[in-house]
């Protein structure tokens, strides 16, 4: 691409600029798109275009924004010190602090080295909160550098691109969707869907193109139709319809094992009128124009959604017996459906005041959340915050509080007030005394029950709240109120994980290993450890497991060295893996995997030595296997054995669920499993007089780590109280 080319995209820009942000200063922004040239001069991307077109590529959607012409500059400059010599300095002699300051905030969001794929999604996501916490435009530059990436995403090698889809569909569409940005939202997990399941889009696109011109018909002549009664009335409205995107379609059919053909309103049609009142006008002419779907309408103008949404929504049916969504808003409505938090750059001149700090209070609760909890665990009740459906329900006074589907009175008493939540002992729902796992619904009036002599929560309630700031409440209680209850809960849990794999509380404390783990938790002390564990800050399991890889380093590198032989030796032959396991001592032996435990590879594994079967792999919290260390002569057949090569192999293993018994309980706990593409092998449930159900299901998965994936996801499921790995 010549020089001349390059030039016609930077005018392209400056149109962009022109039409969305006409106070800008267009001499400003050439200097920084000619210093962004000369900075990366002869680079290139992976397809041979000059580097430059990146920068202004994601200038220009930020532009298409209306972003104010900092944000353009530091999109212009934002690769500039982490692919160049350009430093901080050189942008703040040149361009100004906040200039310099918004290029360094892009730039440190990609410097970090991490120890776990769990590690490098939750640091990604804190280092984007605390950006968001400190200026929102520095996430508003990082998500166009992504969409323009994801864009041009055909040119990365394949792993790059499921890995760089994965991260998008986990942290960057979440992001866009909580700062109500859905069009780039929608455009993200569109793409991301494309490499992360290819043969499932092509399916999609597939059926789409099937009814296409069927539904063009269907769109075009029901607009009309729309636009002419409202014309009728003497209501001046914008009209027009289109087929949902495809990820949205997706997740109905995957997520809730659907066929193409059962997916109800593939259309939506939006009508954009000038105030609230004609809004609800619209609702009515509707309404009487086609049948409306019962339970199908919701309020957001009344009950906005936490990213700001607004928007009428209802479902109907008309004569062809084809559902289709009628969305209703005004124009201010929808330029922040469409753009989020980024309209107000352009309507309302930045964020000011405390009305508009208030709409990031959720980025400082997010931040809290994350110091007193482990990577996996923050994560998880992170994207569900962002990402799920939310429930709005009322106070006795008629305040509407929104929380995430699935939350219960606890949630809500916490989401006041973390006071009201401590004093909780007892709650009523449409005045009507109901216990505290009670799921709340739409409309629900919740008024907490208190009394100052409550004892505070119970431990119990971290595993029926759904919300994370309800769950980090409830720990910085246990923290601040019960350290010393902590600590001992702490070490009996430490200690009693510790014999199962066989390593003693002392080795632990050793002056040459704690404090390797110390650092290793981010604490100063072995007390600040084991309270953490007491209250729930880190998982005792995931303790236990750095603990024991910290150990054997320590005994690796205290072995005294091999002695030198002047004899030739005999080769020690490699030992062999059978199905993925390697036993000491024996070769060829037939190994088999206990139906009691059912180990997968990252379990801490031991071998049991039996008459005729060769040797059972159980874990090592196997509760047979912990009996039988009491059996003096069973004890001695335990051998040590150890995960090989398990590429390519399936483990099966089981879970066994607890819920609030509902309708389709079952169907969503399969579908969590059809989406995750694991294989179920065997699914059981059964239904109690007490309201709630066990659900047993056998599955085939490749380790530990995507087990952990799919409890992880299983625990996102409506009524969902409890989860683990079954016994027999």
């Amino acid at each position: 691409m010549d020089s001349i080319d390059i030039e016609a995209k930077y005018q392209a820009l400056e149109e962009k600029i022109k039409q969305n942000t006409p106070s800008a200063d267009l001499g400003r922004i050439r200097s920084a798109y000619e210093f962004a040239l000369a900075a990366h001069g002869t680079q290139a991307r992976k397809d041979g275009t000059p580097y430059i077109t990146h920068p202004i590529a994601a200038a220009e959607i930020l532009a298409e924004m209306g972003m104010d012409e900092d944000t353009i500059i530091a999109a212009l400059l934002h690769d500039c010190i982490e692919d160049t010599s350009v430093t901080h300095e050189d942008i703040k002699k040149k361009f100004g602090s906040r200039i310099a300051e918004l290029v360094e905030g892009v730039t440190k969001l990609t410097r970090v080295v991490y120890t776990s794929k769990e590690d490098e999604q939750m640091e990604n996501m804190r280092k984007m909160l605390m950006a968001m916490a400190k200026d929102i435009r520095v996430i508003l530059i990082k998500i166009a550098d992504r969409l323009h990436n994801m864009r041009t995403m055909q040119y990365q090698s394949e792993a790059k691109q499921r890995e760089k889809s994965l991260e998008t569909m986990e942290i960057y569409a979440p992001i866009a969707h909580r700062l109500g940005m859905q069009k780039i939202k929608w455009e993200l997990e569109d793409i991301s869907l494309y490499y992360l399941d290819p043969v499932g889009y092509a399916e999609i696109q597939a059926e789409l193109d099937k009814i296409g011109s069927a539904y063009d018909d269907f769109i075009a002549n029901t607009t009309e139709r729309i636009k002419a009664r409202l014309s009728e009335v003497g209501l001046n409205a914008t009209v027009y319809g289109r087929t949902k995107h495809m990820y949205s379609i997706y997740r109905k059919m995957y997520g809730q094992n659907k066929s193409f053909s059962e997916v109800l309103d593939l259309c939506a049609f939006r009508v954009i009128v000038d105030n609230i009142g004609e809004c609800y006008n619209v609702l009515g002419y509707i309404h009487e124009m086609y049948r409306p779907l019962p339970g199908r309408f919701k309020d957001y103008i009344r009950n906005p959604k936490p990213n700001m949404y607004q928007s009428l929504h209802t479902t109907v049916i008309g004569s062809e017996g084809i559902p289709f969504e009628v969305q209703i808003r005004t124009w201010e409505m929808h330029r922040t459906a469409e753009y989020g938090i980024a309209a107000h750059w352009k309507y309302k001149d930045g964020l000011q005041g405390r009305q508009d700090e208030e709409k990031f209070a959720w980025v400082r609760q997010l931040l809290e959340a994350q110091q007193d909890t482990d990577a996996q665990d923050f994560f998880h009740s992170l994207k569900f915050d962002m990402f799920d459906d939310e429930v709005f329900v009322f106070t006795p006074k008629g305040d509407v509080v929104n929380l995430p589907a699935g939350s219960t009175p606890i949630d809500f008493a916490y989401s006041i007030h973390s006071a009201i939540g401590n004093h909780m002992t007892g709650a009523m729902v449409n005045g009507r005394i109901v216990p505290f796992d009670h799921l709340l619904e739409n409309g629900d009036i919740v008024e907490v029950m208190t009394s100052k002599s409550a004892k505070g929560p119970s431990r119990d309630w971290l595993n029926v709240v759904k919300s994370g700031e309800a769950r980090n409440k409830i720990r910085q209680w246990f923290k601040r109120e019960k350290r010393d209850e902590n600590i001992l809960q702490g070490r009996a849990a430490l200690d009693a994980e510790l014999k199962h794999i066989g390593i003693s509380m002392s080795s632990v404390t050793d002056d040459a290993v704690l404090p390797v783990i110390l650092k290793r938790f981010s604490v100063s002390s072995f007390d600040d450890l084991l309270a953490a564990i007491g209250y729930g800050g880190i998982s005792c399991h995931k303790a236990v497991n750095k603990i024991r890889d910290e150990v054997q380093k320590l005994k690796e590198a205290q072995k005294p060295a091999e002695p030198v032989v002047s004899a030739p030796t005999k080769p020690v032959q490699e030992q062999k893996a059978i199905h993925g396991i390697v036993v000491e001592g024996l070769d060829n032996c037939l190994v088999k995997f206990a139906r009691c435990c059912t180990p997968v590879p990252g379990d801490p594994i031991k071998g049991f030595i039996t008459r005729g079967y060769g040797v059972s792999v159980h874990t090592l919290d196997c509760k047979n296997y912990r009996k039988s260390l009491k059996n003096s002569e069973e004890k001695s057949r335990w051998v040590n054995v150890t995960w090989g090569n398990t590429e390519g192999e399936k483990y099966q293993t089981s879970l066994s669920i607890i819920a609030n018994d509902r309708d389709g309980l079952v169907m969503d706990v399969a579908s969590v499993i059809t989406l995750l593409k694991l294989k179920l092998t065997g699914i059981y449930a059964k239904k109690f007089d007490d309201g709630s159900a066990s659900i047993h299901i056998e599955l085939e998965v490749k380790d530990r780590e995507e087990l952990m994936t799919a409890i992880t996801k299983l625990n996102g499921i409506r009524g969902v109280r409890e989860i683990r790995r079954s016994e027999s």
